[in-house]
């Protein structure tokens, strides 16, 4: 008999979420898991466990991000999915109860789907079922999402032998029962999903391709060699439509394996949008920074301030009427700038940050030229605190003061971060040209 399932296995712990996880948490969770142990992203030698724990994620979403199936897990643990547990005399869940749970009381499990007929349905017919869908990433850049994107690639996939329409044999050939899986058309495997744990699972039939019959070799199709299906390439064409959004999943339908007495399955991409060097993204809107000089903070400016996603050039005019300033961390609001919405004409918003450069050490070169500034700049009209004491002191200047900004928590920064409180002052108007 196969050893049982591996209880200690904790499909939670696998996706380092909470047991009470939403199922957005719980995509998130997948998402990150997947992206941190794709065996395409890792060093060679770290493939092997990579993938491990690449299929364990995958295998804990699935069950996680269904309902019935979080149901039967949080109630029966990882027996719930193993169909040799069934038997046992007590010692794992009833089947019936889990296949009515799953399949809504259809009543004995009579073949399982994978087993070579969907079987188990009323009056005991069989019903074509699907087939196993081929899911991916994607990986897309921030312009392709936001311009939106078709590509072709081509496709390697198996169909249906047109000569045998399926069936591997010549006409009138018989088939005997497979001696690898006993006609079942399944079999039972380990699969490790971590240091220390293993699960059992069942998997088609390689031998039968889980029809659990085999066509004698003498009878067989000549052209399939009594697989029922012959390998074919075609072009497929992945359409991204503008606006589209990190973990949307893409779904060409029909495009996967065909498998006789079955319903093809699907491709299905997950995007992945790629970290952009200057805009961030927020559902339909964009962040990005606005590095302006001391002098414009100061009087204004009328350039280009940034290259969008487009292409385009991002013209502002900010005036500063009544001596107004840009400060540091304030933000400039451009509507309309940010990503498309789909489905809609509309678009989200572009929000600029200000970060003021300020210039180099030493660019007053006399006393002349500090004076002229004091002049240019308003007067400091604070009255001078009276004291009954004053020491004057000598202050060195630090020329690793630099690395040491503002907030930092190091006793040489200075003050806090800046923060403007003043949040209805009327700041400078900016517009695209």
């Amino acid at each position: 008999m196969p050893p049982p399932v591996d209880e200690e296995i904790d499909l939670y712990e696998v996706l380092e979420i909470e047991k009470g996880a939403s199922k957005i948490e719980i995509k998130k969770a997948y998402h990150k898991a997947a992206l941190a142990h794709h065996p395409d992203k890792v060093a060679e030698d770290d493939r092997a466990e990579a993938e491990t724990r690449f299929k364990a994620a995958k295998q804990a979403y699935e069950i996680l991000s269904d309902d019935d199936k979080r149901h039967m897990y949080d109630t029966h643990g990882m027996a719930a999915f193993d169909p040799s547990r069934g038997g046992m005399g007590g010692e794992g869940p009833d089947i019936d109860d889990i296949f009515a749970q799953m399949f809504g009381g259809m009543g004995g499990f009579g073949g399982m789907p994978g087993m070579g007929g969907m079987g188990g349905m009323p009056g005991g017919r069989n019903v074509p079922r699907k087939g196993r869908s081929v899911e991916q990433e994607y990986e897309v850049s921030l312009e392709e999402l936001y311009k939106g994107k078709t590509t072709k690639f081509s496709s390697t996939k198996n169909i249906i032998c047109n000569m045998c329409k399926g069936s591997g044999g010549k006409q009138g050939a018989k088939s005997n029962s497979c001696a690898v899986c006993n006609g079942r058309g399944a079999k039972q495997v380990l699969r490790q999903v971590g240091p220390g744990l293993v699960t059992q699972e069942t998997v088609p039939c390689g031998n039968c391709s889980g029809s659990g019959q085999v066509i004698p070799e003498k009878h067989r199709c000549k052209k399939c060699k009594g697989k029922k299906v012959v390998e074919t390439r075609n072009v497929l064409e992945l359409y991204i439509p503008r606006g589209a959004r990190q973990g949307e999943r893409i779904v060409l339908a029909g495009e996967a394996d065909q498998v006789p007495d079955q319903e093809p399955g699907d491709i299905i991409f997950t995007l992945t949008e790629t970290p952009h060097d200057v805009f961030e993204r927020a559902g339909a809107d964009l962040r990005a920074e606005l590095k302006v000089s001391l002098v414009e903070a100061l009087t204004g400016f009328n350039r280009v301030v940034i290259t969008h996603l487009d292409g385009r050039g991002l013209k502002l005019n900010v005036q500063q009427p009544d001596g107004n300033v840009l400060r540091p961390g304030q933000i400039l609001k451009i509507e309309g700038e940010g990503m498309p919405i789909k489905r809609s004409d509309a678009r989200g918003d572009l929000y600029l940050v200000v970060d003021v450069e300020f210039p180099e050490d030493g660019w007053l070169k006399n006393d002349a030229a500090v004076q002229k500034l004091r002049d240019a700049l308003p007067k400091d009209d604070k009255p001078e605190e009276k004291h009954e004491e004053v020491e004057e002191v000598d202050v060195e200047w630090d020329a690793d003061m630099e690395d040491y900004g503002a907030g930092s928590g190091d006793p040489r920064a200075g003050g806090a971060e800046w923060e403007d409180d003043d949040e209805e002052a009327e700041g400078p108007q900016c517009a695209t040209q």
